[in-house]
């Protein structure tokens, strides 16, 4: 039986002169600028909690409208609904491909069993189209991504306790995607309440083991893993939406205005939304990508190619019957 080949350490060759391999990371740089990137989020959770206000005020652009029930006599969604919307924005050079899913009708009736069921399909369905394409053997140099890559559940801003739903659903969320806690409207709780509130609820995630978002994995360092720690220790986010200006000291901000004052929504003192943007768009927005891919689709990818070949074992087995 023949010895396992061993791999020695390879010295590094100093070179004579400028070989010019040093641009390697320039040129990948380009083609992905021409290329440009995707970049695909859900938001989840009851009607009023200013799910497409938020979305808004992250990429300081109106890209999506709200779908709650502005009169009474409006009736009231009997399902959840899936919605999808597209937009290209850029900044500087890079150019960014969104897609933003809005779920209106979760959690709105009095008996909300399932309600959860057309949005893990609908993340499914991504998964299974993009497997489709990957398996077809003229398959495109560059498949569309539209599997998602961020949840963000908005979570009501009670003061109590997660709800039985809130529970349920994050928990079925965090087998297929990538989820994101967050407190909306928090400008309605103080700052204590706010404090014992998250620690209630972070509490409550660890008891019904729900892994959110972000998770260390084998291939993170120590940097990248005390980075993560410091956003769990955070979660939920607290955050406040607006996309209008109100005048503070003289200059106008992103904020709300109630009975108390004015609350400026990129004021740390104030809110977490400027800890949520940073950390969607500015540490943690390839990680999103590369965890999707390589954590919820593979998980995906490896139980459908294992059903298949069960399959078509089963269908041979039956053949030669």
């Amino acid at each position: 039986m023949a010895a396992a080949a061993v791999e020695n350490p390879v010295e590094l060759t100093r070179l004579n002169s400028y070989v010019g391999f040093d641009s390697l990371p320039q040129q990948i740089e380009s083609k992905l600028l021409k290329r440009g990137f995707a970049f695909n989020v859900i938001v989840v959770g009851q009607t009023g909690l200013g799910k497409s206000t938020l979305i808004n005020t992250i990429f300081a652009s109106h890209l999506i409208d709200t779908k709650g029930r502005f009169e009474p006599d409006e009736p009231i969604r009997q399902t959840t609904e899936i919605q999808a919307v597209s937009h290209v924005v850029q900044e500087n050079n890079v150019r960014l491909r969104l897609n933003i899913v809005d779920t209106p009708g979760y959690g709105d009736l009095v008996n909300n069993e399932n309600c959860w069921d057309p949005i893990v399909k609908y993340i499914k369905d991504q998964h299974s189209a993009y497997l489709r394409k990957e398996l077809t053997a003229m398959r495109d140099k560059h498949i569309a991504d539209t599997r998602i890559h961020a949840c963000l559940y908005f979570i009501a801003p009670t003061g109590h306790t997660l709800k039985a739903i809130d529970i349920v659903v994050m928990k079925k969320l965090s087998e297929v995607v990538n989820v994101v806690p967050v407190i909306a409207k928090s400008d309605s709780l103080t700052l204590e309440e706010r404090e014992v509130f998250k620690e209630r609820i972070r509490a409550e995630l660890a008891h019904n083991n729900i892994r959110v978002y972000p998770f260390d994995t084998e291939d993170h360092d120590d940097e990248e893993r005390g980075l993560n720690s410091a956003i769990r220790s955070m979660m939920p986010f607290a955050v406040v939406g607006s996309e209008r200006n109100v005048i503070v000291d003289g200059k106008p901000v992103r904020g709300r205005k109630n009975r108390w004052g004015v609350i400026n929504v990129e004021n740390e003192q104030h809110c977490d939304f400027n800890y949520l943007r940073n950390f969607l768009t500015r540490t943690h927005l390839q990680d999103l990508i590369e965890t999707t891919a390589l954590v919820h689709y593979e998980a995906f990818r490896s139980k459908q190619l294992l059903a298949l070949k069960e399959s078509s074992a089963a269908k041979a087995q039956q053949a030669h019957a």
